[in-house]
């Protein structure tokens, strides 16, 4: 493990960007480490400075200011599925939080660092003297992908649970930086690129999760991994019904960033699960195979659509 040289406990929001651009060369942020750490102790992540967020009390709130839910990005998992907007108007986020890692685990992770969790592969996640004997892949300054064989593209897995279901919601984050904040749609900030799977800044700070809450949705949410506790995802599903008919489908585990299908309940729902497996670049960087999560994302979303018309 490569230990930091420098930890810092800021007390602000603004006193953590301000350090963060000071030492933008060489650090992170941290706040429930749950992923951080152990990449760290693995050796795929070697910044020597860590910035812990976690004293933030302006990111640990939860409020609804006029038509929207507020959930700030240092909420804990396990936080969520005590408030009561959340547990009703929202449960299959409460779900999705759920199914990430393990009880103990959830009571340190954070909602804002489950969407940002790093993009994993089975030749990635190892420990390094395992990397070293097989060889470095692109994700770790290797000059291959070794799940491929190719030399362009790397592509490590996006696996964060709660994500899907907040792109199913609409959701929206607030990003603050230096030159002040700005509110984008989730969606946006994954990139698709295996090795740099995010377009926001390392020195911002995702500050907020904004849900809308005049809005009905129902969602079915689904997830496939080798044990019920700890195991990151090989496939997530949430599909989306709104009142006006809207169908979306958002995957995670089958591509690099999240994969989104939209259409309407009165369409072809085979052609949108064609869709959605078209889009999905899967390769063999997991437990299962690429023909079984293949087939699993259509047994999904086949029992999602049957299920969404008896909700």
């Amino acid at each position: 493990m490569i230990a930091e040289k420098k930890y810092i406990k800021p007390a602000t929001l603004e006193e953590a960007i301000r350090l963060a651009h000071e030492h933008k060369d060489d650090f992170s942020y941290i706040a429930g480490g749950t992923d951080l750490l152990v990449n760290k102790y693995q050796g795929n992540h070697i910044a020597q400075c860590l910035i812990d967020i976690t004293g933030l009390a302006e990111s640990k709130k939860i409020a609804v200011v006029g038509e929207h839910l507020k959930i700030c990005s240092l909420t804990r998992l396990d936080e969520l599925g005590k408030h009561e907007i959340i547990t009703s108007k929202f449960p299959a986020l409460i779900m999705a939080a759920s199914e990430v890692a393990s009880p103990m685990l959830r009571k340190t992770a954070t909602i804002g660092g489950n969407i940002l969790c790093e993009n994993r592969c089975s030749f990635y996640n190892q420990s390094e003297w395992w990397r070293e004997s097989v060889g470095y892949c692109l994700k770790c300054e290797g000059d291959i992908c070794i799940a491929t064989g190719g030399k362009k593209a790397c592509f490590s897995k996006f696996v964060s649970d709660t994500a899907p279901v907040l792109i199913s919601l609409g959701a929206r984050v607030e990003l603050r930086d230096i030159d002040g904040s700005k509110i984008i749609d989730l969606e946006t900030i994954y990139t698709g690129d295996g090795i740099k799977p995010r377009n926001i800044p390392d020195t911002s700070i995702l500050k907020t999760i904004i849900l809308p809450l005049n809005q009905d949705i129902k969602i079915i949410f689904k997830k496939l991994r080798p044990r019920q506790a700890v195991d990151f995802t090989s496939l997530t599903t949430a599909v989306s019904l709104n009142e006006e008919g809207a169908i979306k489908i958002v995957a995670g585990g089958v591509d690099p960033k999240p994969v989104i299908i939209k259409g309407d309940i009165k369409g072809n729902l085979n052609d949108y699960i064609k869709m959605a497996l078209s889009k999905s670049r899967m390769v063999d960087n997991d437990y299962y195979s690429r023909k079984y999560r293949r087939e699993m994302l259509r047994l999904f979303l086949e029992q999602s659509f049957e299920e969404l018309k008896n909700i």
